[in-house]
């Protein structure tokens, strides 16, 4: 999505001017923001396409702003930060961020999460979703596996199509029981492990090496985006 506005909302000037100097030769058009009142400010003044998001400001936790600016805008936020561990990831994905990446990063790999976080932006209510090797017909509920129409029961095919729909971006284990299972659902992670097995033996293409549906220990699962 070139052309596309993001905005930086992190204290560190010199990472705000790498992150500048990179995401500019890549066509994306960058406004800056050295803490949450800032950032906020400019959310909601000049919204943009996106928000990279660093968690140590010097006026509130990045966490705190994240669920301030989920009362006014749903903008694709990627968090970069030294995560101290899993707790504080699902606070952050439950909280309603789209993607994290951990202090160092490569480059590279931010620029893939922003296409693809840009892309789902862009393209929410697509009908056929389209991840490597598997297709999914949304409106008929069909899976295919190059080409070739594979069975999935109800609930398999629910929680696929979950994944599916937000492919390239981890949802945990309690979003993905909640929205499988239900509102009151509880202790249903075997049964969640159960299945994600069940749909590696018949969409990977090598189910001992899952590459598709990926695990994030500790946090939930990822499905592989085309340009993950």
């Amino acid at each position: 999505m070139n052309g596309a506005r993001i905005l930086l909302i992190d204290d560190d000037l010199r990472i705000r001017r790498m992150l500048r100097i990179s995401l500019e030769a890549n066509g994306y058009v960058i406004a800056e923001a050295s803490n949450g009142d800032q950032g906020l400010a400019l959310l909601a003044g000049m919204p943009p396409d996106l928000v990279v998001l660093d968690l140590n400001l010097p006026d509130m936790h990045g966490l705190e702003l994240l669920k301030r600016a989920r009362e006014f805008s749903q903008v694709p936020v990627i968090v970069l930060s030294v995560l101290a561990g899993d707790e504080d990831k699902i606070a952050l994905l439950d909280a309603g961020a789209d993607d994290y990446l951990t202090k160092p990063f490569v480059m590279g790999e931010l620029l893939a999460r922003i296409r693809v976080a840009l892309r789902r932006a862009a393209h929410p209510g697509e009908a056929n979703l389209k991840i490597g090797h598997v297709t999914v017909d949304l409106l008929r509920r069909i899976v295919s596996v190059h080409g070739k129409e594979i069975h999935l029961t109800p609930t398999e095919y629910t929680l696929f199509g979950l994944l599916a729909k937000h492919a390239g971006r981890v949802l945990t284990h309690q979003q993905i029981i909640r929205e499988v299972w239900g509102e009151g659902a509880r202790n249903e992670s075997g049964a969640l492990r159960v299945h994600i097995n069940q749909l590696r033996q018949k969409l990977e293409i090598d189910p001992s090496r899952p590459g598709l549906i990926r695990t994030e220990p500790g946090v939930g699962y990822r499905i592989a985006s085309a340009e993950s």
